[in-house]
């Protein structure tokens, strides 16, 4: 028996069918190292991404939290399908994002069409970077990469001067980025001077 406050088995069913598709994310692998060498899945920046916009929450007046939240777990999930593509990859006009944007629209497709809509509402605010919120999560997920790259077991051939100049422009949009973004990076300058010494 149901009442009016329980969702119809078959919304139920289709949310239960989209997280299946969406549990494809935890395999779905990224460039970062975890601290004993292993690489991350998009699903662990994912929910480190929260845990850092969860932290700040006190520092972030005017933004929705809950919102924001929100955008940092839907921003990657059309990787689930087609994978990451490392930010040394990435090149301008390689439609990167409207592949990312199609694969979330087809990942989505099992959800009930209010639910699809929101999931691809939120992707597309973040693309956009124009709200608040957006803006954060947009430079909170470069931080965490930069923050993932600065304590991971890296290989040799690991290249800490590129997140020097890594995301500038997403990282300086907002003040606590910007500040977030300094001790940053002097671990990678850290990181670097020590292989000049060795």
């Amino acid at each position: 028996m149901t009442d009016a406050s329980t969702p119809s088995a078959d919304r139920l069913a289709a949310i239960l069918a989209f997280l299946d598709e969406a549990n494809r994310l935890k395999d779905t692998l990224r460039s970062g190292r975890t601290p004993e060498g292993r690489q991350e899945s998009t699903a662990e920046h994912s929910w480190r991404l929260c845990l850092l916009a969860i932290l700040l929450s006190d520092e972030l007046k005017g933004v929705d939290m809950l919102k924001l939240v929100k955008l940092c777990i839907v921003h990657d999930l059309g990787e689930a399908i087609s994978g990451d593509v490392p930010a040394v990859d990435q090149r301008a006009g390689d439609d990167r994002a409207a592949r990312e944007r199609a694969d979330l629209v087809t990942l989505c497709a099992p959800l009930p069409a209010d639910l699809s809509a929101e999931m691809v509402a939120l992707w597309d605010d973040y693309a956009a970077a124009a709200s608040p919120e957006a803006v954060m999560a947009k430079g909170l997920d470069k931080i965490e990469t930069m923050l993932t790259h600065s304590t991971g077991r890296n290989g040799n051939d690991f290249d800490y001067r590129f997140n020097l100049g890594y995301g500038l422009e997403a990282t300086g949009r907002h003040p606590l980025l910007a500040a977030l973004r300094a001790p940053i990076d002097a671990r990678h300058r850290a990181i670097l001077e020590r292989r000049a010494a060795d």
